[in-house]
């Protein structure tokens, strides 16, 4: 019985999502474009902030 409540609930899930994604298709982009990471010229290490890097580098 729970096996058949799973099934119905996911393919409910399934249906409303291709429901949603045919009147909404543009909606939600796939993929998302993101900065690229500020890093260390010298060390390599991460840039968190505006300060310099920790090795004295220029950043």
């Amino acid at each position: 019985m729970l096996l058949k409540i799973i099934l119905v609930f996911l393919g409910a899930m399934v249906l409303l999502g291709m429901i949603g994604k045919a009147l909404f298709p543009g909606a939600m982009p796939r993929i998302t474009r993101r900065r690229k990471a500020a890093v260390c010229a010298d060390c390599g290490r991460p840039i968190v902030g505006r300060g310099a890097c920790d090795c004295g580098g220029k950043g």
